[in-house]
């Protein structure tokens, strides 16, 4: 099978996979240990850590998906 493109997809999904879980081990854990340190945040850092965790599980669990089945099956 001949690889025609110069997109390498298994280390995008990886790479993909493991961005999202950053994005959402830092909103969650924020979000925990800025609870646990100063009781109550404002409403815009809760909205921040909220957003980067839902955002991060998206990416986590969207990117092997499409980078490790959708695309290569596309070429």
């Amino acid at each position: 099978m001949t690889h025609y493109s110069g997109h390498d997809y298994p280390k995008l999904a990886k790479t993909g996979f493991f961005v999202g879980l950053a994005l959402f081990v830092v909103g969650t854990g924020s979000e925990l240990v800025g609870h646990a340190l100063f009781g109550s945040l404002p409403q815009w850092e809760n909205t921040l850590l909220f957003a980067m965790a839902l955002v991060g599980f998206a990416v986590g669990f969207a990117s092997p998906f499409v980078f490790g089945i959708i695309m290569p099956l596309t070429e």
